[in-house]
């Protein structure tokens, strides 16, 4: 009885070594697919955060120091060229205006009454020029008080929209108090931040008779429905950051866009010549992406890369990489660094037909 239990014992461990060999005769049987980098003309969209800004955005303030007598207008209204937006109680400022006027009545009286006394010689020719200048200085006086009182009906300065009324009616207004905005949203000015590199090879690349078209993404992902195009670029970099901000404009017919808005701007960049690979060849570890290639003795190694942009499914290679490389394409997640493996080539032209079947 007692040989039964370690009669069951061998044959349980036999069982496990000839399972455990059938397993690593099954992984060293399996083929693995491989392909190589390929090189082609092709093209990235790259992403840059966005501020977007009205064509023109201004502050409203008061010119004049009175009570708001009036507020024609409210919080996001449409408005004309030259309508009234606020009224500041004129009273003080019409009868300043009587006055300079009556002044100026006066002092023209009274250049004419001296003028018929210096063509006939009864005062001297000083006299009517001191006279003829305090008719001019009340003549200008009268100027000066019709553009206090017009300081007092606030109209819009151009079409736009009306921003948040910061005052209320019957409020005491200092001069200069803010009022409100006014935004002018039938072009916006999309600001975005572009690297020195990528400046650098937009600089030496762009064809200078063509403006560079562009795209916006919105915050809530749908791409806006105009084209836009990049205008200006400022004239100095951002010391801290290392950036250079590009400004698109985009028309906005539908008056989708608003002044302080965020979005990303959608930029095509061609690229000529560039290695691209499979995404599902490649892993991460620690921020840093790799690829299993298998040398001429059929080893696999492990291989860093850089990636330097990103396609559907595809990513561009800047260094790590050769078009003789074979790099693993299904199955790394099976191998290890130093596996002998075998393998079975597939033409980079079929995988690049067929990404859909090689995509995560």
């Amino acid at each position: 009885m007692k040989r039964l239990p370690i009669f069951i014992g061998l044959w349980a461990a036999l069982c496990a070594i000839g399972c455990n060999s059938h397993k690593e005769e099954v992984h060293e049987d399996r083929s693995f697919q491989v392909t190589n980098p390929v090189y082609k003309d092709t093209s990235i969209v790259k992403d840059y955060v966005s501020q977007i800004h009205s064509i023109r955005h201004i502050e409203l303030r008061a010119l004049e120091k009175g009570y708001l007598q009036k507020i024609s207008v409210d919080e996001g209204e449409h408005v004309k060229k030259g309508q009234q937006l606020f009224q500041i109680m004129p009273n003080i400022y019409e009868a300043e205006l009587q006055k300079a006027q009556a002044e100026s009545e006066a002092t023209e009286i009274e250049y004419q009454n001296t003028k018929l006394l210096a063509d006939s010689d009864v005062v001297s020719p000083n006299e009517l020029a001191l006279a003829k200048a305090n008719n001019a200085k009340a003549q200008a006086e009268v100027l000066l008080a019709q553009t206090h009182l017009g300081f007092t009906d606030v109209k819009a300065p151009f079409d736009g929209i009306v921003d948040h009324l910061h005052v209320r009616e019957g409020s005491l207004l200092d001069e200069g108090e803010l009022m409100t905005t006014l935004s002018d949203n039938s072009k916006m000015w999309v600001y975005f931040n572009v690297p020195e590199s990528e400046y650098l090879d937009y600089i030496m690349n762009a064809d200078r008779t063509k403006k560079q078209k562009v795209n916006l993404q919105l915050a809530n992902g749908k791409q806006f429905n105009q084209e836009g195009f990049v205008e200006t670029i400022e004239g100095e970099f951002n010391n801290e950051t290392g950036n250079i901000a590009f400004r698109a404009t985009f028309p906005n017919p539908d008056g989708i866009l608003r002044h302080g808005e965020t979005g990303s701007i959608l930029m095509t960049i061609p690229l000529d010549h560039a290695l691209l690979i499979p995404q599902k060849a490649t892993f991460e570890v620690l921020d840093k992406k790799y690829v299993f290639v298998i040398d001429d003795d059929n080893i696999v190694r492990q291989k860093e890369i850089t990636v330097g942009g990103q396609l559907p499914h595809l990513f561009v290679v800047e260094k790590g990489l050769t078009p003789n490389d074979k790099i693993i394409l299904e199955g790394i997640r099976m191998v290890k660094e130093g596996d002998k493996v075998n393998y079975d080539l597939v033409k980079p032209d079929t995988v690049l037909a067929n990404l859909d079947m090689y995509a995560e």
